[in-house]
């Protein structure tokens, strides 16, 4: 028996409880924000994880403007990853580092 639905975080339609993707605004994680060290939720407005201690704030890659580390920048709403020239993983644009490879991401 499937659980109940919950509202995207973006769009606010209802959406399953194990989506990983909204099916209404295509937009991703749409149910919660976890930090990405330490993968406790976090709120929006935040300046660093009560867990960890990671700043939540970070420059994005498209637009170089700070902003909320989340998903999506909230000033050009582009995706907040970077990809590592290396082993071409995806991951946020949060340290200096690969999380996969460990090599330099510029």
């Amino acid at each position: 028996m499937p659980g109940y639905k919950h509202p995207c975080r973006y769009c606010y339609k209802l959406v399953p409880p194990e989506s990983n993707v909204c099916p209404f605004c295509g937009k991703i994680n749409p149910l919660s924000l976890r930090c990405a060290e330490c993968k406790n939720p976090v709120e929006k407005g935040w300046k660093s994880c009560s867990h960890c201690g990671l700043s939540l704030e970070v420059n994005c890659p498209k637009c170089g403007k700070t902003t909320f580390f989340g998903d999506y920048c909230e000033h050009c709403d582009a995706r907040l990853v970077v990809v590592c020239p290396k082993c071409k993983t995806e991951q946020p644009p949060i340290g200096e580092k690969c999380i996969k490879c460990n090599k330099p991401l510029k």
